[in-house]
């Protein structure tokens, strides 16, 4: 695959999570500096902990400094436009569709480069995608969002796999990145429209939850 291709997809990525941090942290009423970094944490932390988990070292966020440059610049545009925009994007649930999407696609490219098999290929998807997003929830001490009902892991779970099987029916190059970022991101969004949940446990003599 072109190197150049995922490394623009690469900051594309971060700077559309840098964006939903930096949303949250407005949201939760914090200064400026919480905002940037939740900016950052979000942006950055799932290629860390992919990278991490690869053994990539140094890992891309330490090696370049573009991508906490552009965390931070999303981090500060947000923060700017807050009092006009802020509580009005639900755009933001697409956005941070389209990251997860894209970051899904990065992490099982970068696994595949090296060898992996289906598994590490699907499991690098996934912390890249979901990794910064689960940081936030925790910084905010709320149960990760991957964890509960929402259809979002599930969705780059399902990328991940696409993924896998297009590669061993021979598809390769951007082709495969494109069809994985873009298939993850259809099925995001339409989770989120038509509101699928995952089932949730219940215990004995627990009645079934409105949705």
């Amino acid at each position: 695959m072109d190197s150049g291709i995922v490394y623009a997809f690469d900051i594309f990525g971060t700077a559309i999570f840098a964006i939903t941090g930096a949303v949250k942290g407005v949201r939760n009423r914090l200064d400026f500096l919480g905002v940037i970094v939740f900016a950052i944490t979000v942006g950055c932390g799932g290629g860390m902990l992919r990278d991490t988990l690869l053994g990539i070292f140094p890992i891309a966020v330490f090696n370049d400094n573009a991508y906490v440059l552009v965390c931070i610049a999303m981090g500060i545009l947000v923060f700017l436009l807050s009092p006009k925009a802020v509580g009005r994007w639900s755009i933001i649930q697409y956005l941070d569709a389209i990251g997860l999407g894209v970051f899904t696609a990065i992490g099982c490219v970068k696994a595949e480069a090296l060898g992996l098999g289906a598994i590490g290929v699907m499991t690098s998807g996934v912390f890249g995608a979901v990794g910064g997003g689960v940081l936030r929830d925790v910084f905010c001490h709320e149960i990760p969002m991957v964890l509960t009902s929402d259809f979002y892991a599930s969705a780059s779970i399902l990328g991940g796999l696409l993924f896998v099987i297009l590669f061993s029916l021979g598809v390769s190059g951007d082709v495969l990145m494109y069809a994985t970022a873009i298939f993850t991101t259809v099925l995001r969004m339409l989770g989120y429209h038509f509101r699928w949940r995952l089932p949730v446990a219940r215990m004995v003599g627990e009645k079934k939850r409105d949705r």
